[in-house]
């Protein structure tokens, strides 16, 4: 028997079982039952009929809610850390931070809660407005559909999930079905804390089938987190309906002849091989200014040595394995193509299975894949500059635009990028994977179509409605 899904706040199983592997060591470490197509319908019938109750929750209950989620996510802190390791690969650290985030993304809902606001509008600005008094307020867009990745299974199902509930919505939420099992402990949780039961559903299913969701024109709003490929799908796909999309990236970091190298090559490091590199805004791109790309390379490479790649669950570990195998070997393969192609490689990987080691490239082409396209493995390409006009044209020559970021201590040069580069946030004297919960997150070009952050998530999943009376 494998371990049930939720429709409506029910928990329920199906004869489709999906064994959930440790990546380090391939060991099966649960059996999830997976939803089917009649699961997703009854999930909207119920979802439809608990809007009703969500949509009039007062303030102080969805308050309520938010805090008791907290709570109760700190209370199972140690019980989600070694859930996130064993569905994923995740280092210890990494699972440790990302529990953390999650308990900050809901204590930042709890509080957005009392901050969504309307505003009074002075409609006799024109003859026609005179003696009206107009009203806006925001109301709850319906039932809402989350589609979660593996690289933050649980931090990124919250940001989907806290501003649903901070908005009077329903939510059905669909986990990869790869590494569910944090976001079904997290579906525990939501029901414990008194989310109205109907209104939320978890759904581990295979991609193509949340495509029945996608296109059902009773989903007020898709939020998706995941590939270029498969957002871009969705929106197309999707009707008429709201479509919040974060994507990938191959996110770029200048550093240039000004900076603290001393600072930069800690954060770049980190930035590049955190969580194996699976993130989208993973330091994929580094773009040293000539004067110091000697010194850096040898520095950063220096450093790299240092990290100790691993067993996920040895709290000293900082790369642990990628998601699978086949994830693994597709970056080991495009590594090779790029030195066939003439990269030089300061520094390879070993290849074992999902563990693949730090690779450093450089004397790389803009087209290469290792370049081109998002690589989301621990592999960082490092590129030389002359001029301040030269590393601006390298960092946009991409059709990604998720975030950037910059070493410098020049202001002219930092208004200038914030001017110039195609990103939806750069980061200054930090790398681009820096995020916290509460920013405004989101791409340009192909990484992306709206925002998440809690509060511009509740902004997505809310829609202005104005009230004008006749006085």
């Amino acid at each position: 028997m494998g371990k049930p899904f939720v429709v409506g706040g029910q928990s329920l199983t199906s004869d489709e079982i999906q064994p959930i592997v440790f990546p380090y060591d391939g060991q099966v470490v649960e059996q999830v039952c997976m939803a089917k197509e009649p699961h997703m319908e009854q999930a909207v019938v119920m979802a439809l009929r608990g809007f009703e109750t969500t949509r009039r929750l007062p303030t102080y209950k969805r308050i309520e809610i938010l805090d008791k989620l907290r709570q109760l996510l700190q209370e199972r802190f140690n019980q989600i850390v070694q859930l996130m390791i064993l569905e994923s690969g995740k280092t210890y650290k990494t699972a440790h931070a990302e529990t953390m985030r999650a308990i900050q993304t809901t204590r930042i809902a709890a509080e957005e809660v009392g901050r969504i606001e309307g505003e009074v509008i002075d409609l006799a600005w024109t003859p026609a407005g005179a003696g009206h008094c107009g009203f806006v307020r925001r109301f709850p867009v319906g039932v809402i559909l989350g589609i979660t990745p593996f690289n933050y299974p649980l931090n990124l199902a919250l940001h989907k999930l806290a501003p649903a509930i901070a908005s009077g919505n329903a939510i059905i939420i669909k986990p990869p079905e790869v590494a569910p099992l944090s976001s079904l402990l997290l579906a525990e949780l939501v029901l414990e804390a008194g989310f109205p039961p109907e209104a939320f559903s978890l759904l581990p299913a295979p991609g193509p089938r949340a495509e029945k969701l996608v296109i059902d024109d009773r989903i007020a709003m898709v939020s998706f987190t995941g590939s270029a490929a498969v957002g871009w799908a969705i929106k197309n796909k999707s009707g008429r309906k709201r479509v919040t999309l974060e994507l990938g990236g191959n996110a770029p970091v200048i550093v240039h002849y000004d900076a603290d190298l001393d600072l930069a090559i800690q954060k770049t490091v980190a930035g590049s091989f955190t969580n194996a590199g699976q993130n989208c805004i993973a330091v994929q791109r580094i773009l040293v200014h000539s004067k110091i790309y000697d010194e850096f390379c040898e520095r950063f490479v220096a450093a790299t040595k240092q990290l100790k790649v691993g067993d996920p669950r040895d709290p000293e570990t900082d790369i642990g394995p990628m998601i699978n195998d086949t994830a693994a070997k597709r970056a080991f393969a495009w590594v090779q193509e790029a030195i066939a192609q003439g990269a030089v490689p300061l520094l390879l990987g070993d290849l074992e299975g999902a563990l693949y080691g730090p690779t450093v490239l450089t004397n790389v082409q803009p087209q290469m894949k290792v370049c081109a396209q998002e690589i989301f493995a621990p592999v960082v390409t490092i590129v030389s500059y002359e001029t301040w006009d030269e590393a601006i044209d390298i960092a946009n020559d991409s059709e990604y635009g998720l975030q950037g970021g910059i070493f410098t201590h020049d202001i002219r040069l930092i208004m200038d990028a914030w001017e110039r580069l195609e990103v939806g946030g750069l980061q200054i004297n930090d790398v681009s994977t820096f995020r916290v919960d509460h920013m405004p997150y989101g791409g340009v070009k192909a990484s992306g179509f709206g925002r998440e952050g809690v509060r511009y998530a509740i902004q997505e999943m809310t829609e202005l409605r104005q009230l004008v009376i006749n006085i």
